[in-house]
This record gives structure tokens, C-alpha cells and sequence, in this order.
């Protein structure tokens, strides 16, 4: 049975696109079949993939005009495929506040697609809104990068809520699957006292892989390609190749 997982943390600009790409992509090279779901109605991930956002996305699946299956599209990598998003998922949130089981839609889908992969990844938008709360309502569990600046853990306690209020309500099996530092600068002081904040508040969940700050890690997402295509020597590529080593041996 497939695994779902979410990539969460409500604050912008802190890994998660980079994260669900090239994460996904390093487990796809190690034979896992990957799905990843683009939940973001900015689409970056499927822009990040060389993916089309205009057709047969995810806010198709919602809305109910295409099977699930319809949306399934293969990326550059063997074993890895994305569910594009679409700017239109911002007007399905007014939709699914205003429905009773409107937390449930995500989940609905994506139970008839688990069995068909090892992992299923969604990609979740930079808010703790209703698509937030579908992907987490859907997910067995989460992954949380952060990143390793002075504001890291501000707004922590409110996702780390959320996710209590969810397993209390709607999803009891959610869990926190790990904590991925990301951004890494180790010439900075301040790097390392972050650092000792989030292994202190989240212990044996950090992963002991850490993302650095990587100029082609950065670039990637430009040409429509996960980092291991664009600059597979590069530190950033290793990184991901490494974190996606020890979820597989320790937390997974």
C-alpha cells in the first residue's frame, strides 16, 4: 500500500517546492514509484517539472469534470509523475469552505489512486487555508521543511496546532513524518542557532540531512527540470540524494 505524504509549512519561500521535486525525483531513481500532487495554485511544482498547467490539473479532478487517472502525467524521470495545479484552485477554495465535507475532497481522490504508488507527495500552498487543511485531511503523514533563518520557527506553533486539530477531527492517523532544514548557509552563527532550536523542539524528527543554499538548486526549477538534470555534481542534487537515502532507511 502507497504512502501519502504532505509538504507543509504555511510560510512561503522555505523549500517546499524544491523539496517535493527533487525529493520525489531522488526516490523515483531508487526504483519507488512517485505521484506528486501540485496542490498550489501557483503551480510552481509543475512548472519545476516542465509540466503544462492548462489542461487536466487537479482543480479538474475537484470540480469532478475528469477522473483522477485523466491527470496522471509523466515527468523527464522514470517513475515519477505529477497532478499539474492551477491558478483555478484559488476560486475552488471559496467553493470547498462552503461545502460540508469540503475537507474530504482531496481524499476522496487519491484513495483510488494509492495502491498504484509507493509514494504520494502533495505539494501545499505557502497558508493554512482549506487546501492545506484537504492535503492534510488526505495525508498519512508530513514533512516540514524549514529554513534555517532568523525567522524559522515563527508560525510553528500555529501549523503544529493545526495538525493536532486535524488528528483530533478529521484525520487521527496523521503524523509528523520529519523536519528537513533547508537553506543551509554554515558560515553564519545564526545558522547554527537555528539549527539547535529545531532539533530541540522536534528531536529525532530532523532529518539529519541538511539542504544548503545552492545556486543551481535555485536555477533549476527556469529550465523545467529537477536539479539531478540540470547539475547532477552539484551540492544541492547530493543533498536531495542523500535525504532521500535516509528516509528511506529511517523515516519512512
Amino acid at each position: 500500500m502507497g504512502k501519502i505524504i504532505a509538504i507543509a509549512n504555511q510560510k512561503g519561500g522555505v523549500g517546499k517546492t524544491t523539496t517535493s521535486i527533487n525529493l520525489s525525483v531522488s526516490l523515483a531513481l531508487r526504483n519507488k514509484k512517485i505521484l506528486i500532487v501540485d496542490f498550489d495554485p501557483q503551480g510552481n511544482c509543475s512548472s519545476g517539472l516542465g509540466i503544462e498547467k492548462d489542461k487536466n490539473t487537479i482543480y479538474e479532478v475537484l470540480i469532478g469534470t475528469l477522473d483522477i487517472h485523466e491527470c496522471i502525467m509523466p515527468t523527464k524521470i522514470e517513475n515519477c509523475s505529477v497532478i499539474p495545479g492551477h491558478i483555478n484552485l484559488s476560486g475552488a477554495t471559496v467553493e470547498l469552505v462552503r461545502i460540508e465535507d469540503g475537507a474530504f475532497y482531496l481524499k476522496k481522490q487519491l484513495t483510488k489512486i494509492k495502491d498504484e504508488f509507493d509514494y504520494i507527495f502533495i505539494d501545499t500552498p505557502p497558508s493554512l487555508g482549506i487546501l492545506t487543511l484537504n492535503a492534510l485531511v488526505a495525508s498519512d503523514s508530513v514533512l516540514i521543511p524549514i529554513q534555517t533563518e532568523f525567522f524559522a520557527m515563527e508560525g510553528l506553533t500555529q501549523l503544529i496546532g493545526t495538525i493536532s486539530q486535524v488528528r483530533q477531527g478529521l484525520n487521527p492517523q496523521l503524523n509528523i513524518e520529519g523536519v528537513i532544514l533547508t537553506m543551509l548557509d554554515k558560515r553564519t552563527l545564526l545558522t547554527d542557532d537555528v539549527v539547535k532550536s529545531v532539533i530541540a523542539h522536534f528531536g529525532d524528527k530532523v532529518y539529519k540531512t541538511m539542504i544548503p543554499r545552492n545556486i543551481r538548486l535555485a536555477e533549476a526549477p527556469s529550465y523545467g527540470v529537477p536539479v539531478i538534470l540540470h547539475e547532477k555534481t552539484c551540492v544541492g542534487a547530493k543533498a536531495y540524494e542523500q535525504l532521500a537515502e535516509e528516509f528511506l532507511n529511517g523515516k519512512s
